[in-house]
């Protein structure tokens, strides 16, 4: 099952320095049921990218977490075995955890298929829709138009092997 966990560059560069994206249970996003039946699409790329744009979301929250984090949002696409992942249907429905689900165990950086980053001109957005993300989720019509700037920008596709790349740019 493909899998896409969110992170932070500095998160990335932990899993670079440490060869794990995680110890597990790991949060990630993929295509569950209650994605499919919210998206309403039966093409496998379409749900796979609802899914990682759902990651990119759970980047963003990293991110507002996260003050000192370089602003870009970061999610790293995994294949992992059916086995590994479980989906809690009753979480997996609510709008905030469309498509959430957890990895059990360690996953290794290994498994990684592909890195998807924010390019340098979207920082300002990225940067802003952090700011604004609580007064969205508390309702605010604004920070959610703040936020949707962000998601306005498309993700970069990096290949495994240059992680050492990304991390070295981002000076971690």
């Amino acid at each position: 099952m493909r899998v896409y966990v969110p992170l932070t560059l500095s998160g990335l560069a932990e899993a670079h320095r440490t060869g794990q994206l995680g110890a597990g249970p790991l949060v990630a996003l993929a295509v569950t049921p209650a994605l499919r039946e919210w998206y309403r699409s039966d093409d496998t790329e379409e749900l796979e990218y609802a899914a990682l744009n759902r990651a990119a979301l759970a980047s963003l929250r990293l991110l507002a977490a996260d003050a000192g984090a370089p602003r870009r949002r970061v999610v790293v696409a995994a294949d992992v075995p059916d086995g590994a992942v479980t989906a809690d249907p009753d979480r997996g429905s609510g709008p905030a955890a469309l498509g959430e689900v957890r990895v059990a165990g360690p996953l290794p950086l290994a498994k990684a298929a592909s890195v998807h980053v924010d390019s340098a001109d979207a920082e300002a957005d990225v940067t802003a829709a952090a700011g604004a993300l609580e007064a969205a989720d508390g309702g605010d019509d604004d920070a959610q138009f703040v936020v949707d700037g962000a998601e306005d920008h498309e993700l970069l596709w990096y290949a495994t092997q240059e992680i050492a790349s990304l991390v070295e740019a981002a000076g971690d």
